[in-house]
């Protein structure tokens, strides 16, 4: 965390935060915000001493006195911490005193230009030493809409989680936790876990969870939201998950680019996990540290976030809203809206539309052809495909629409193939072709490249006077000249 700025009473409160309400150890919170342990256990004495009153910082008796410093120093000074690139303290110090010598005033000490430079308005600052965009981020006033009752609206996002685990490999990796959180209830309605990066398909993954019934009783959040709020990510952007939007009828909204502000909401809950669940798990792995022994698989950390979101962080008071998530979610008896069926759902959510032709040998679609009967009597007609891209030997066929039929890949009835492993099985061959291509061409270029073999002058000699033509007379001649 930033030091540059002094933390506000209640900042101060949200890092001891978790000592006092959850008993995380004082030293892996000082380690994760950078604070010595001295500081930290301060604030907790005051806390409990004088409550929140206890950690703001305490006005100095001379607060707003200044030792005397003319107008025109004062504006210099001013100026030269303005200046970009930034200068030090101590350099402007020193410019203000040869000023002063020169002016024959009196020089100001160092804790006058400290003094100063503490009183210009922050914002100020970073405009000056960062620039329009760290501004708008940090200080530009930004409008939150607040939901007023439950799936108004629903957000998303992704995160690498500061945790390493084992995957399939025996590697470890970070892996990517997808999240969808309700604005008004701060509830988690559906999340996945995945050590390949965000992707469409996962953010349906995500989605067919949050919007479905939960097998477990105590995890109530469900039904289709009315507005789906997300950043300008490609995997939120895709055409896949605009299809999914059109059909359940939802509006989808993206946070202004470079402007991320309006998601607070969902990143204060992947710091929550982190300071809440991670912290105390083997493998944790805080941004810019050496990964540790990774000793956890993801089937086993699945169960663990889970238990933590739906017995923890749903059942205790959030700071913010003052009451539990789920507590206010269900509110009076709240009744989502819920698609037909699950089937129905899955239809929309883990298939993906693509058009396509009938031709006379099926349909052609990933270098693969998709046969069956009922296809006979649309050959040469436009039709539209749904496919799932964790497994492509089946497809359903849609002309106009009406569902026509399923259509089956021979070649891999027998198996289940998803589309990664298809890109990956072509990307190999290639990189195999691409290898004997290489191999080939080196062989040509050593053979090529061989000095030539010794030859007798004799037959040297003969060798030229073949290879050099004889010059044509344009007289005829006769045979026996």
């Amino acid at each position: 965390m930033s030091k540059k700025h002094p933390l506000s009473a209640l900042e101060r409160f949200q890092i001891i935060q978790p000592f006092l309400e959850d008993e995380i150890s004082l030293p892996k919170i000082a380690n994760h915000y950078g604070y010595h342990l001295s500081t930290l256990k301060r604030w907790i004495k005051k806390y409990r001493e004088q409550g929140l009153s206890g950690l703001d910082r305490k006005m100095r008796a001379d607060k707003g006195k200044r030792q005397q410093i003319t107008e025109e120093l004062e504006q210099l000074a001013e100026a030269l911490i303005l200046n970009k690139p930034p200068i030090s303290l101590a350099a402007i110090h020193r410019k203000i005193s040869k000023v002063a010598k020169t002016k024959g005033q009196i020089v100001p000490s160092y804790r006058v230009i400290w003094d100063i430079a503490q009183k210009i308005d922050p914002a100020l600052v970073v405009l000056a030493h960062q620039g329009s965009k760290s501004y708008n981020q940090e200080y530009e006033l930004v409008f939150r809409r607040e939901a007023s009752a439950p799936n108004e609206i629903w957000q998303a996002d992704h995160t690498p989680l500061d945790i390493v685990l084992l995957d399939e490999k025996g590697d470890a990796r970070k892996p990517w936790l997808t999240t969808i959180i309700d604005d008004y209830s701060r509830g988690i309605s559906g999340y996945y876990l995945s050590f390949d990066a965000p992707c469409s398909i996962n953010t349906a993954l995500a989605l067919r969870q949050a919007i479905w019934k939960k097998v477990n009783p105590t995890w109530q959040i469900c039904g289709i939201p009315q507005i789906f709020y997300t950043d300008n990510g490609s995997d939120f952007k895709s055409k896949h998950i605009e299809q999914v939007a059109a059909d359940l009828k939802i509006q989808l909204k993206n946070s202004i680019p470079g402007k991320p502000q309006g998601r607070g909401r969902i990143e204060r809950f992947f710091l929550t996990v982190s300071q809440l669940l991670l912290m105390n798990l083997p493998g944790y792995t805080p941004p810019k540290t050496p990964f540790p022994d990774a000793t956890m698989t993801l089937e086993e950390f699945v169960p663990l976030f889970e238990h933590f979101l739906i017995h923890e962080y749903h059942q205790r008071i959030h700071s913010e809203i003052r009451v539990a998530p789920i507590k206010r979610w269900i509110g009076e008896g709240f009744l989502p809206q819920l698609p037909e069926s699950l089937e129905q759902l899955d239809l929309l959510l883990l298939t993906v539309v693509k058009p396509r032709k009938v031709r006379r040998d099926g349909i052609h679609f990933q270098n693969f052809r998709y046969i069956e009967p009922t296809l006979a009597a649309y050959v040469g007609e436009a039709v539209h495909i749904r496919y799932d891209p964790r497994d492509l030997a089946e497809i359903r066929v849609y002309h106009g629409n009406s569902f026509l039929c399923r259509a089956v890949c021979q070649e891999l009835a027998d198996q289940t193939v998803s589309l990664k492993e298809v890109i990956r099985a072509r990307q190999q061959r290639k990189r195999e072709l691409r290898k004997t291509i290489a191999e080939r061409k080196s062989l040509m270029d050593t053979i090529l490249q061989q000095p030539k073999s010794r030859t007798s002058p004799k037959s040297e000699k003969l060798s030229n006077t073949q290879e050099t033509p004889q010059k044509k007379h344009n007289l005829k001649l006769y045979q026996n000249d």
